[in-house]
């Protein structure tokens, strides 16, 4: 395993390595940045990684019945034509092996492991203002000195959440979270499991476990919205169909609303005539998938009644597939408006409630006590349990920036900074921080990762190629910049339903965390045009220091 910093020096020397820039972060967006600056900008790169492999969220999320909720042929790196003429997906939603088997290829293609540190924990990183360079610490005391800090430390794999239940510590049997699943598995089989969390990961892993398991309780604090997957493998037909419409599906997929190839399909929902809606819908809900949601009615996301004739249809189809009054009482939303909240898309989700070994605990009918030795008990009564399982999420976007000390201007830390909630310009840089450019940071597009991801390396790649053009010694976002960017990402939110849903996309999942937008709602052709105008404007919303003549030196030499 490479890991050069693993060795400390003779004599308890500190070992300091230093370098052009560091990537934390060995997954989608972290190979992609090695691959960028190393490759392309020529830069002395390394990767600094926690695990002991590639893939990132896929390395961590093992859980039963992992797979992406993206289909293959748009969550995968469009930068290199070849690799995606190689490359066969097995099927429309990949499982975590296939993709994790992906990531390994692509790390190896580009020769990327030789510039990985693995299994090393970064547990902070401090600004010289002087030097215009940061030092990363780490637990094995070996220090990293660069003048760029890349973040790729994942939106949703790094910082799992679990919520607090009264007297877990009394409770006698195993209790693992699906976002750390352990690697040799979790024995299920004739047992009494109990899932806590219906978000997109409970929605996937329900159904597998119900499959194992003696008796599953399933412990929802409120029910989701779902779509059905309409999972299939990939036929012959369908990838030559991809392959040759690749270069107008990614354009398509870069100027849509979330990043995937769809557009709706210029029609309001508000004025269509019911007999014309539910045949569209129908239509829709047969296909499945995500395009049910970014590929349909244009005031969806935007008009609240609009929205409630969409909705409406998702509840009844959500009924019928349950068939039992009781049941749709407690697992058809009522509460929050359709696409308030990340859209999920399930694989017999809602039958699975129909098997004879499966016992919803509606917590709105009887809410949580705690845990017992040999269970949990709620205001009903207990249940008997050998395994928890809590399928509850992640402190997403700020939660890997949060748990690290890192220090920029003056000693400010990240969360003195961020005390009134995060803050950034367009989820790439932060005010106080020069030089530390975060790839899907807080204020970013939201949608499939794989375009974001690729954006922002990219726009990074640029801006770092600007700096050392143009002599550049460090750079950061101006105040006002920054402030506007906060404003405008509240008002994007204020004209959607996603302002009226409450859920991780503004932090509220996570006791104590602030309210705040974690994304921009607006569409990834805004978004990459107000990146561009920046870019091609030189950057004016930035404040840069110009490098001093040695360092002018040091870099020609």
């Amino acid at each position: 395993m490479n890991n050069p910093a693993s060795a400390p020096r003779a004599g308890g020397e500190k070992k300091v390595i230093s370098l052009d820039a560091v990537v934390i972060g060995a997954g989608f967006s972290g190979l992609y940045a090695l691959h960028q600056l190393r490759d392309h900008l020529g830069l002395d790169t390394r990767i600094v990684e926690l695990n002991e492999g590639v893939g990132g969220t896929w390395y961590t999320n093992r859980y039963p019945g992992a797979r992406c909720d993206t289909e293959s042929y748009i969550y995968c790196y469009s930068f290199d034509g070849e690799l995606l003429g190689d490359w066969r997906w097995s099927s429309k939603y990949p499982k975590q092996d296939e993709l994790l088997t992906y990531f390994n290829h692509v790390t190896d293609r580009f020769a990327l492991r030789r510039s990985i540190d693995f299994q090393v924990r970064i547990t902070g990183a401090t600004y010289d203002e002087e030097r215009h360079r940061w030092r990363l610490h780490t637990e094995g005391g070996v220090e990293y000195d660069c003048q760029f800090v890349v973040t790729a430390m994942g939106t949703l794999s790094s910082v799992p959440f679990t919520p607090f239940v009264e007297d877990i510590e009394k409770f006698k049997g195993e209790w693992h979270h699906t976002g750390a699943w352990p690697f040799e598995g979790v024995n299920l089989k004739d047992k009494k499991v109990a899932v806590f969390g219906t978000g997109s990961t409970g929605v996937q892993t329900i159904p597998v476990i119900a499959k194992e398991a003696e008796h599953l309780y399933v412990v929802q604090r409120s029910p989701q919205y779902t779509i059905p997957a309409r999972h299939a493998d990939v036929d012959d037909e369908t990838f030559d169909r991809i392959q040759s419409e690749y270069d107008d599906i990614w354009a398509r997929a870069r100027s849509s609303a979330g990043g995937f190839p769809w557009q709706h399909n210029g029609r309001d929902a508000l004025t269509e005539s019911d007999e014309d809606l539910n045949a569209f819908l129908e239509t829709m809900w047969a296909q499945g998938g995500l395009q049910f949601v970014f590929g349909s009615y244009r005031d969806l996301l935007t008009d609240l009644d609009a929205n409630d004739r969409v909705a409406r249809f998702v509840r009844s189809k959500i009924a019928a597939r349950l068939g039992d009054e009781e049941l749709a009482d407690s697992l058809v939303p009522k509460d929050h408006p359709f696409g308030s909240r990340r859209p999920v898309i399930d694989t017999n989700y809602f039958e699975t409630f129909l098997r004879d070994n499966v016992t919803l605990i509606d917590l709105t009918k009887e809410p949580l006590i705690g845990a017992t030795e040999n269970g949990i008990r709620t205001e009903k009564g207990e249940y008997d349990i050998d395994v928890l399982v809590f399928a509850t999420g992640f402190d997403a976007v700020t939660g890997p920036f949060m748990r690290l000390d890192i220090r920029g201007r003056g000693g400010k830390t990240i969360q003195q900074h961020w005390e009134d909630g995060p803050a950034s310009y367009l989820g790439l840089m932060v005010r106080g921080f020069p030089n530390m450019f975060t790839i899907t940071g807080p204020g970013s597009t939201f949608g499939n990762h794989a375009v974001t991801m690729e954006h922002h390396v990219e726009w990074i790649a640029d801006a770092i190629e600007y700096m050392r053009e143009n002599e550049i010694a460090a750079m950061e976002p101006s105040q006002e910049s920054e402030d506007q960017w906060g404003r405008d990402l509240i008002d994007q939110v204020e004209k959607t339903v996603v302002s009226k849903g409450s859920s991780w996309w503004s932090g509220e999942n996570i006791p104590g965390k602030k309210r705040r937008p974690l994304f921009s709602v607006a569409s990834h052709k805004h978004y990459r045009k107000l990146c561009k105008t920046e870019a091609e404007g030189g950057y004016d919303n930035f404040e840069k220091e110009p490098a001093a003549a040695d360092a002018l030196q040091d870099v020609k030499n």
